[in-house]
């Protein structure tokens, strides 16, 4: 429901909707991601489809179709194996096998594939397999792998944590500890949030609005705790061109 101008809504037209309007008839959606005006969401059987605006590539579908709009669920590929999207000007994924991709706008690197090109199809980041969850903010991504381990890339000035204000165009480790192992994430224009497994939750980047919960608005270039609570359980993810935070607690 809402705006449908792209075709978002996926009615197979582009008129608003102001109450719940189900998407189809099937009943196998296992997850979604929005932001803007696309749509990406996984089927039970793995298979991935998307709709509304193919703005720079992000919906997933050819060249010829950058820019143009689907108001009807359209299948990304072929594959029947992807486990976990998530969509901010680009969009990143990950399959069951381990295997990390994105595709989307790239301008600051934040596709992870060594270059600023922009991509209309999934594609994968080097060979690992190792990959536990990954977000999509505005221009950066942030990524743990099953050691534990917290990755980030993208944009320097968005949040990537690394301590300095250049944009990396590969994953780059934000410090040395493993403990960030099956933490939430959540991004949001220049910033992040991280919820680890202990129950703690840490925030770093811009702070303009005071989005990073420092009871400040001093930008913050590494993972600092807030606060000193333990119960906290899951970090939400923000569209990615908003100034705010939020996280939920036990």
């Amino acid at each position: 429901w809402g705006l449908n101008n792209n075709g978002q809504l996926g009615q197979n037209d582009v008129a608003n909707r102001s109450s719940p309007v189900q998407v189809g008839t099937g009943t196998n959606w296992a997850t979604v991601a929005s932001t803007g005006s696309t749509i990406i969401a996984i089927k039970t059987d793995g298979t991935m489809w998307s709709w509304g605006s193919n703005g720079n590539g992000l919906a997933g579908r050819s060249l010829a179709a950058i820019g143009g709009e689907s108001s009807s669920p359209t299948q990304i590929g072929s594959g029947t194996n992807w486990s976990f999207v998530s969509v901010g000007n680009h969009a990143s994924a990950i399959k069951t096998d381990g295997t990390l991709w994105t595709w989307g706008y790239n301008s600051y690197g934040e596709l992870g594939l060594n270059d600023t090109a922009n991509r209309s199809s999934p594609v994968q980041i080097g060979l690992l397999t190792d990959w536990a969850n990954v977000h999509s903010g505005a221009f950066h991504t942030i990524a743990v792998k099953t050691n534990g381990t917290l990755w980030s890339w993208g944009q320097g000035s968005g949040g990537l944590g690394l301590t300095t204000v250049i944009s990396r165009s590969s994953p780059v480790q934000i410090g040395s500890l493993t403990t960030w192992g099956s933490s939430t994430i959540g991004t949001g224009y220049q910033h992040t949030i991280v919820v680890k497994s202990d129950g703690t939750l840490w925030t770093w980047g811009s702070s303009q609005y005071g989005e990073i919960g420092q009871n400040n608005v001093a930008y913050v270039s590494s993972p600092v705790q807030v606060g000193t609570g333990t119960n906290w359980v899951k970090a939400g993810k923000t569209n990615f061109s908003t100034n705010f935070s939020f996280a939920l607690s036990r």
